[in-house]
Protein backbone atom coordinates (compact mmCIF):
# COMPACT_ATOMS: atom_id res chain seq x y z
CA UNK A 1 0.00 0.00 0.00
CA UNK A 2 1.47 3.36 -1.00
CA UNK A 3 -0.28 6.87 0.62
CA UNK A 4 0.63 10.80 0.17
CA UNK A 5 -0.68 12.48 2.88
CA UNK A 6 -0.75 16.36 2.05
CA UNK A 7 -1.47 19.63 4.64
CA UNK A 8 0.58 21.67 6.44
CA UNK A 9 1.16 25.31 7.33
CA UNK A 10 0.27 24.97 11.50
CA UNK A 11 0.65 22.02 13.57
CA UNK A 12 -3.27 21.63 13.40
CA UNK A 13 -2.73 20.68 9.78
CA UNK A 14 0.39 18.64 10.52
CA UNK A 15 0.19 16.47 13.84
CA UNK A 16 -3.33 15.10 12.68
CA UNK A 17 -1.55 13.40 9.54
CA UNK A 18 1.47 12.12 11.38
CA UNK A 19 -0.61 10.69 14.04
CA UNK A 20 -2.82 8.53 10.99
CA UNK A 21 0.66 7.60 9.35
CA UNK A 22 2.18 6.12 13.00
CA UNK A 23 -0.81 4.64 13.76
CA UNK A 24 -1.12 3.08 10.15
CA UNK A 25 2.19 1.91 10.09
CA UNK A 26 1.19 0.17 13.39
CA UNK A 27 -1.11 -1.96 11.59
CA UNK A 28 0.75 -2.46 8.37
CA UNK A 29 4.79 -2.38 8.36
CA UNK A 30 4.71 -2.49 4.43
CA UNK A 31 3.10 0.91 4.12
CA UNK A 32 4.92 3.43 2.10
CA UNK A 33 4.29 7.04 3.17
CA UNK A 34 5.62 10.03 1.12
CA UNK A 35 4.19 13.52 2.73
CA UNK A 36 3.56 16.29 0.25
CA UNK A 37 4.05 19.85 1.95
CA UNK A 38 5.15 23.77 1.34
CA UNK A 39 8.11 24.67 0.82
CA UNK A 40 7.90 27.51 3.79
CA UNK A 41 5.19 25.79 6.15
CA UNK A 42 6.18 24.16 9.59
CA UNK A 43 5.64 20.45 7.67
CA UNK A 44 9.48 21.09 6.04
CA UNK A 45 11.16 20.75 9.36
CA UNK A 46 8.12 18.45 11.46
CA UNK A 47 7.65 16.02 9.12
CA UNK A 48 11.19 15.10 7.96
CA UNK A 49 11.97 15.12 11.79
CA UNK A 50 8.95 12.55 12.44
CA UNK A 51 10.84 10.04 10.19
CA UNK A 52 8.37 10.40 7.11
CA UNK A 53 9.46 11.14 3.57
CA UNK A 54 8.72 14.43 2.50
CA UNK A 55 8.39 16.13 -0.87
CA UNK A 56 7.77 20.15 -0.96
CA UNK A 57 5.76 22.27 -3.57
CA UNK A 58 6.13 26.29 -3.60
CA UNK A 59 2.68 27.73 -2.83
CA UNK A 60 0.73 30.47 -0.47
CA UNK A 61 -2.63 31.44 0.54
CA UNK A 62 -4.57 34.08 -1.12
CA UNK A 63 -5.21 37.37 0.35
CA UNK A 64 -8.67 37.60 1.74
CA UNK A 65 -9.43 40.86 -0.33
CA UNK A 66 -8.89 42.42 -3.98
CA UNK A 67 -4.90 42.16 -4.40
CA UNK A 68 -2.56 41.68 -7.13
CA UNK A 69 -0.94 38.91 -5.11
CA UNK A 70 -3.75 36.74 -5.68
CA UNK A 71 -2.68 36.29 -8.85
CA UNK A 72 0.59 35.24 -8.10
CA UNK A 73 -1.51 32.90 -5.81
CA UNK A 74 -2.63 31.68 -8.93
CA UNK A 75 0.26 31.15 -10.80
CA UNK A 76 1.86 29.42 -8.30
CA UNK A 77 -1.14 26.61 -7.69
CA UNK A 78 -0.85 25.90 -11.17
CA UNK A 79 2.71 25.27 -11.26
CA UNK A 80 2.08 23.12 -8.01
CA UNK A 81 -0.21 21.31 -9.55
CA UNK A 82 1.76 20.54 -12.26
CA UNK A 83 4.50 19.38 -10.04
CA UNK A 84 2.84 17.56 -7.42
CA UNK A 85 1.26 15.27 -10.33
CA UNK A 86 5.24 14.63 -11.69
CA UNK A 87 5.53 13.59 -8.00
CA UNK A 88 2.35 11.23 -8.06
CA UNK A 89 2.87 9.65 -11.32
CA UNK A 90 6.90 8.99 -9.43
CA UNK A 91 5.44 7.13 -6.02
CA UNK A 92 2.24 5.90 -7.51
CA UNK A 93 0.31 6.04 -4.50
CA UNK A 94 -3.21 4.27 -4.19
CA UNK A 95 -4.77 7.19 -2.32
CA UNK A 96 -4.16 10.77 -1.51
CA UNK A 97 -5.12 12.24 1.96
CA UNK A 98 -5.11 15.88 2.57
CA UNK A 99 -5.04 17.37 6.29
CA UNK A 100 -6.32 20.82 4.82
CA UNK A 101 -3.89 23.43 4.85
CA UNK A 102 -3.53 25.45 1.47
CA UNK A 103 -0.62 23.07 0.34
CA UNK A 104 -3.17 20.39 0.09
CA UNK A 105 -5.02 22.07 -2.30
CA UNK A 106 -2.55 21.38 -5.66
CA UNK A 107 -1.71 18.35 -4.27
CA UNK A 108 -4.98 17.00 -4.10
CA UNK A 109 -6.19 18.44 -7.12
CA UNK A 110 -3.42 16.80 -9.22
CA UNK A 111 -4.77 13.33 -7.79
CA UNK A 112 -8.42 14.16 -8.87
CA UNK A 113 -7.07 14.85 -12.04
CA UNK A 114 -5.22 11.71 -12.06
CA UNK A 115 -8.22 9.63 -11.14
CA UNK A 116 -6.23 8.90 -7.59
CA UNK A 117 -8.82 8.33 -4.84
CA UNK A 118 -8.82 11.22 -2.37
CA UNK A 119 -9.92 11.59 1.39
CA UNK A 120 -9.65 14.57 3.16
CA UNK A 121 -9.79 15.36 6.43
CA UNK A 122 -11.13 18.65 8.29
CA UNK A 123 -10.77 19.25 12.11
CA UNK A 124 -13.04 22.35 12.63
CA UNK A 125 -16.12 23.50 13.07
CA UNK A 126 -15.93 25.60 10.59
CA UNK A 127 -14.91 24.28 7.01
CA UNK A 128 -11.51 25.54 5.68
CA UNK A 129 -10.89 27.62 2.17
CA UNK A 130 -9.28 24.52 0.96
CA UNK A 131 -10.93 21.41 2.15
CA UNK A 132 -14.31 23.63 0.85
CA UNK A 133 -12.92 24.07 -2.70
CA UNK A 134 -11.62 19.93 -2.49
CA UNK A 135 -14.80 18.75 -0.86
CA UNK A 136 -16.57 18.62 -4.85
CA UNK A 137 -14.70 15.79 -6.09
CA UNK A 138 -12.97 13.94 -3.30
CA UNK A 139 -14.12 10.28 -2.78
CA UNK A 140 -14.22 10.53 1.46
CA UNK A 141 -14.63 13.16 3.56
CA UNK A 142 -13.47 12.54 7.98
CA UNK A 143 -14.31 15.35 10.10
CA UNK A 144 -13.95 16.11 13.58
CA UNK A 145 -16.70 18.10 14.84
CA UNK A 146 -20.57 16.48 13.70
CA UNK A 147 -20.97 20.39 13.31
CA UNK A 148 -18.88 20.58 9.96
CA UNK A 149 -21.10 17.69 8.72
CA UNK A 150 -23.08 19.76 6.68
CA UNK A 151 -20.68 21.13 4.55
CA UNK A 152 -20.20 17.66 2.90
CA UNK A 153 -22.11 15.93 0.96
CA UNK A 154 -20.16 12.49 2.04
CA UNK A 155 -18.67 12.82 5.33
CA UNK A 156 -18.23 10.67 8.56
CA UNK A 157 -17.48 11.97 12.19
CA UNK A 158 -14.17 10.20 12.84
CA UNK A 159 -12.66 12.35 15.19
CA UNK A 160 -9.59 14.01 15.08
CA UNK A 161 -6.49 11.28 14.75
CA UNK A 162 -4.07 12.86 17.62
CA UNK A 163 -6.51 12.20 20.23
CA UNK A 164 -5.28 8.08 19.85
CA UNK A 165 -1.73 9.65 20.16
CA UNK A 166 -2.72 11.17 23.63
CA UNK A 167 -4.43 8.29 24.75
CA UNK A 168 -2.23 5.88 23.62
CA UNK A 169 1.21 8.25 26.03
CA UNK A 170 -1.65 8.04 28.94
CA UNK A 171 -0.90 4.87 31.06
CA UNK A 172 2.80 4.60 29.33
CA UNK A 173 3.84 7.85 31.86
CA UNK A 174 6.43 8.30 34.18
CA UNK A 175 6.57 11.73 33.99
CA UNK A 176 5.12 13.23 37.43
CA UNK A 177 3.86 16.66 39.35
CA UNK A 178 6.98 16.29 41.51
CA UNK A 179 8.74 17.34 38.71
CA UNK A 180 7.80 20.01 38.42
CA UNK A 181 8.45 20.57 42.40
CA UNK A 182 4.46 20.23 42.83
CA UNK A 183 2.29 17.83 44.99
CA UNK A 184 0.57 15.08 43.58
CA UNK A 185 -2.36 14.95 45.91
CA UNK A 186 -3.69 17.94 45.00
CA UNK A 187 -6.16 19.30 42.17
CA UNK A 188 -4.35 20.54 39.26
CA UNK A 189 -5.14 23.29 36.97
CA UNK A 190 -3.22 23.47 33.49
CA UNK A 191 -2.80 26.81 31.70
CA UNK A 192 -1.65 27.60 28.48
CA UNK A 193 -1.59 29.77 25.23
CA UNK A 194 0.03 27.34 22.67
CA UNK A 195 3.24 26.94 21.90
CA UNK A 196 4.08 30.78 21.51
CA UNK A 197 1.84 31.93 24.46
CA UNK A 198 -0.81 34.36 24.39
CA UNK A 199 -0.50 38.12 25.80
CA UNK A 200 -3.80 38.64 27.32
CA UNK A 201 -3.89 35.13 29.09
CA UNK A 202 -0.43 35.60 30.16
CA UNK A 203 -1.79 39.29 31.44
CA UNK A 204 -4.91 37.76 32.91
CA UNK A 205 -2.95 35.03 34.93
CA UNK A 206 -0.63 37.79 36.26
CA UNK A 207 -3.29 39.56 37.61
CA UNK A 208 -4.98 36.34 38.89
CA UNK A 209 -1.47 34.93 40.51
CA UNK A 210 -2.51 37.07 44.32
CA UNK A 211 -5.81 34.71 44.06
CA UNK A 212 -4.18 31.63 42.89
CA UNK A 213 -1.39 31.90 45.40
CA UNK A 214 -4.32 31.57 48.11
CA UNK A 215 -6.39 28.89 46.10
CA UNK A 216 -7.07 25.61 47.38
CA UNK A 217 -5.42 23.61 44.16
CA UNK A 218 -2.50 24.29 41.72
CA UNK A 219 -1.30 25.42 38.98
CA UNK A 220 1.21 24.91 35.98
CA UNK A 221 1.40 27.61 33.88
CA UNK A 222 3.44 27.60 30.19
CA UNK A 223 4.06 31.56 29.05
CA UNK A 224 5.31 30.42 25.53
CA UNK A 225 8.73 30.70 25.22
CA UNK A 226 9.44 33.48 24.11
CA UNK A 227 7.85 35.25 26.42
CA UNK A 228 9.09 33.74 29.81
CA UNK A 229 11.10 36.66 30.40
CA UNK A 230 8.81 39.63 29.69
CA UNK A 231 6.19 37.93 32.07
CA UNK A 232 9.29 37.32 34.76
CA UNK A 233 10.42 41.42 34.31
CA UNK A 234 6.31 42.21 34.78
CA UNK A 235 5.92 39.81 38.10
CA UNK A 236 9.21 41.96 39.26
CA UNK A 237 7.94 45.28 37.61
CA UNK A 238 4.81 44.68 40.05
CA UNK A 239 6.31 43.15 43.03
CA UNK A 240 4.01 40.11 42.53
CA UNK A 241 5.43 37.16 44.35
CA UNK A 242 4.76 33.23 42.67
CA UNK A 243 3.28 30.98 45.62
CA UNK A 244 4.76 27.58 45.66
CA UNK A 245 1.86 25.86 44.49
CA UNK A 246 2.26 28.07 41.61
CA UNK A 247 4.58 26.83 38.71
CA UNK A 248 5.68 28.91 35.62
CA UNK A 249 7.80 27.27 32.89
CA UNK A 250 7.97 29.05 29.39
CA UNK A 251 7.36 25.80 27.73
CA UNK A 252 6.04 22.21 28.00
CA UNK A 253 7.93 19.83 25.84
CA UNK A 254 5.95 16.56 27.50
CA UNK A 255 2.55 18.20 26.85
CA UNK A 256 1.31 14.38 25.97
CA UNK A 257 3.47 13.15 29.53
CA UNK A 258 1.37 16.17 31.43
CA UNK A 259 -2.11 16.20 30.39
CA UNK A 260 -3.00 13.30 32.12
CA UNK A 261 -1.93 14.44 35.88
CA UNK A 262 -4.26 17.36 35.40
CA UNK A 263 -7.78 17.93 36.43
CA UNK A 264 -8.90 21.12 34.32
CA UNK A 265 -6.97 22.50 31.45
CA UNK A 266 -7.05 26.55 30.48
CA UNK A 267 -6.33 27.22 27.04
CA UNK A 268 -7.35 28.27 23.21
CA UNK A 269 -9.81 26.18 21.37
CA UNK A 270 -7.45 24.76 18.48
CA UNK A 271 -8.93 21.62 16.87
CA UNK A 272 -5.83 19.19 17.72
CA UNK A 273 -6.16 21.02 21.75
CA UNK A 274 -9.82 19.74 22.02
CA UNK A 275 -9.07 16.35 20.91
CA UNK A 276 -6.63 16.05 22.96
CA UNK A 277 -8.16 17.11 25.81
CA UNK A 278 -11.88 15.34 24.97
CA UNK A 279 -9.98 12.17 24.44
CA UNK A 280 -8.54 12.28 28.11
CA UNK A 281 -12.20 13.45 29.61
CA UNK A 282 -10.60 16.86 30.72
CA UNK A 283 -12.97 19.77 31.49
CA UNK A 284 -12.11 22.67 29.93
CA UNK A 285 -11.92 26.86 30.20
CA UNK A 286 -11.59 27.84 26.69
CA UNK A 287 -10.41 31.52 25.32
CA UNK A 288 -10.83 31.64 21.76
CA UNK A 289 -8.23 32.93 19.62
CA UNK A 290 -9.72 35.85 17.91
CA UNK A 291 -7.39 36.13 15.40
CA UNK A 292 -8.23 33.02 13.76
CA UNK A 293 -9.96 32.39 9.94
CA UNK A 294 -13.94 32.48 10.12
CA UNK A 295 -13.20 33.03 14.17
CA UNK A 296 -13.03 29.17 14.06
CA UNK A 297 -12.04 28.28 17.52
CA UNK A 298 -14.78 30.07 18.84
CA UNK A 299 -17.29 28.19 17.01
CA UNK A 300 -15.08 24.93 18.49
CA UNK A 301 -15.34 26.16 21.87
CA UNK A 302 -19.17 26.52 21.75
CA UNK A 303 -19.58 23.08 20.67
CA UNK A 304 -17.96 21.88 23.83
CA UNK A 305 -19.76 24.85 26.22
CA UNK A 306 -22.87 23.27 24.62
CA UNK A 307 -22.24 19.42 25.24
CA UNK A 308 -21.18 20.70 28.98
CA UNK A 309 -17.43 20.16 28.95
CA UNK A 310 -16.12 23.96 29.25
CA UNK A 311 -16.56 27.34 30.30
CA UNK A 312 -16.13 29.86 27.88
CA UNK A 313 -14.26 33.35 28.01
CA UNK A 314 -13.89 35.34 25.08
CA UNK A 315 -10.69 37.47 24.78
CA UNK A 316 -11.70 40.51 24.78
CA UNK A 317 -13.79 40.59 28.23
CA UNK A 318 -10.90 38.56 29.92
CA UNK A 319 -9.28 39.62 33.25
CA UNK A 320 -7.65 38.00 36.35
CA UNK A 321 -10.71 37.95 38.39
CA UNK A 322 -12.70 36.04 35.36
CA UNK A 323 -10.00 33.83 34.89
CA UNK A 324 -9.42 33.30 38.63
CA UNK A 325 -13.47 32.96 39.27
CA UNK A 326 -13.81 30.08 36.62
CA UNK A 327 -11.15 28.13 37.72
CA UNK A 328 -12.82 28.17 41.42
CA UNK A 329 -15.82 27.50 39.79
CA UNK A 330 -14.83 23.76 38.40
CA UNK A 331 -11.69 23.24 40.83
CA UNK A 332 -13.55 23.81 44.10
CA UNK A 333 -17.03 21.98 43.03
CA UNK A 334 -16.05 17.97 42.78
CA UNK A 335 -19.53 17.04 41.39
CA UNK A 336 -19.18 19.86 38.57
CA UNK A 337 -15.52 18.74 37.31
CA UNK A 338 -17.15 15.08 37.29
CA UNK A 339 -19.94 16.41 35.43
CA UNK A 340 -17.88 18.44 32.86
CA UNK A 341 -15.38 15.64 32.55
CA UNK A 342 -18.01 12.79 31.94
CA UNK A 343 -19.00 15.14 29.13
CA UNK A 344 -15.97 15.61 27.57
CA UNK A 345 -15.44 12.28 27.72
CA UNK A 346 -18.51 11.51 26.01
CA UNK A 347 -17.07 14.24 22.98
CA UNK A 348 -13.70 12.76 22.99
CA UNK A 349 -13.08 9.84 20.14
CA UNK A 350 -9.75 7.64 21.37
CA UNK A 351 -9.49 5.76 18.29
CA UNK A 352 -9.72 9.10 15.93
CA UNK A 353 -6.43 7.60 14.25
CA UNK A 354 -7.90 3.92 13.23
CA UNK A 355 -11.48 5.43 12.34
CA UNK A 356 -9.75 7.51 9.98
CA UNK A 357 -7.82 4.97 8.31
CA UNK A 358 -10.92 3.08 7.70
CA UNK A 359 -12.65 5.69 5.94
CA UNK A 360 -9.27 6.06 3.83
CA UNK A 361 -9.74 2.13 3.19
CA UNK A 362 -13.23 2.47 2.58
CA UNK A 363 -11.93 4.50 -0.47
CA UNK A 364 -9.91 2.32 -2.09
CA UNK A 365 -12.93 -0.05 -2.14
CA UNK A 366 -15.20 2.02 -3.89
CA UNK A 367 -12.47 3.42 -6.78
Amino acid sequence: MKVVFSGGGTGGHIYPALATIEAWQQQDSTLEVLYIGGERGLEKEIVPGAGVAFKAVKIQGFVRKLSLENFKTVYLFLQAVQKAKQMLRDFQPDVVVGTGGYVSGPVLYAAQLLKIPTVIHEQNSVVGITNKFLSRHVTKVGVAFPAALSAFKNATVVGNPRAQQVVSANGQNNFTLEALELATDIPTALIFGGSQGAPKINQAVVAALPRLNQAQYQVVFATGKNRYAALQDELTHQQITVGSQVKIVPYIANMQELMPLVDVVVGRAGATSLAEQTALGKPMILIPSPYVTNDHQTKNAQSMVDAGAAILLREAELNGNHLADALDEIMLAPTKQQAMAQSSATLGIPDAANQFISLIQTALVTK
